[in-house]
């Protein structure tokens, strides 16, 4: 029967590897969704359903269908936001 001895550098490389791991990730945890549902966006930016269903017909917001579910790319409705950014406030 073969003995397996770990050491103290083992251990430390297992930790080093295990850190790397986590905060990989957190990180991808910490981005958000790549892809909200109708509810999602509506509460994200504070809209009404019929106001949502507007900024999908006039295409302003894009949008897949899957199954009669639809959703919205997080980075694409950040992008919409961007784009129609208005600086009369300034």
């Amino acid at each position: 029967m073969a003995t397996n001895i770990v050491t103290i550098e083992d251990l430390q490389i297992f930790k080093n590897e295990l850190i790397k791991e986590l905060t990989s990730i957190y990180n991808n945890k910490a981005q958000g969704p790549k892809f909200l549902k109708s509810a999602d966006v509506r509460k994200m930016l504070g809209l009404s359903a019929g106001t949502l269903q507007t900024l999908r017909i006039n295409g302003s917001l894009p949008y897949t269908k899957l199954n009669g579910t639809l959703y919205y790319s997080y980075d694409e409705v950040i992008e919409a936001l961007n784009k129609n950014k208005s600086n009369k406030d300034k």
